[in-house]
């Protein structure tokens, strides 16, 4: 007995699956907080490689384990100190905004 046969599949779309979640206060508040995370990883990783860096040299640079950048990358958590490391081994300048 097939139990699929009969089973319509719905396709949604991602955005639209995303919005419906949002207007749970619980889901919106962890989505935005781990948003936040993730635009900090990107941001290290795409000035990392502007910068022509290995996470190996960026650490280096930074004195920090090349494990830190990685769980960086990755979307962990650290801390202004260690950012700012990062972002003077870089070139740049660290700045935090509360939009």
């Amino acid at each position: 007995m097939n139990i699929w046969r009969n089973t319509q599949l719905t396709t949604i779309k991602f955005d639209d699956y995303l919005k419906e979640q949002l207007k749970d206060p619980e889901f919106k508040k962890g989505f935005e907080a781990e948003s936040a995370k993730l635009e900090s990883a990107v941001a290290l990783m795409k000035a990392r490689e502007a910068a022509g860096l290995t996470q190996q040299e960026l650490a280096a640079k930074a004195s920090v384990p090349q494990s830190t950048v990685a769980r960086i990358e990755r979307g962990d958590n650290t801390s202004f100190d260690t950012l700012s490391k990062l972002a003077f081994a870089l070139g740049k300048k660290l700045e935090v905004n509360f939009n």
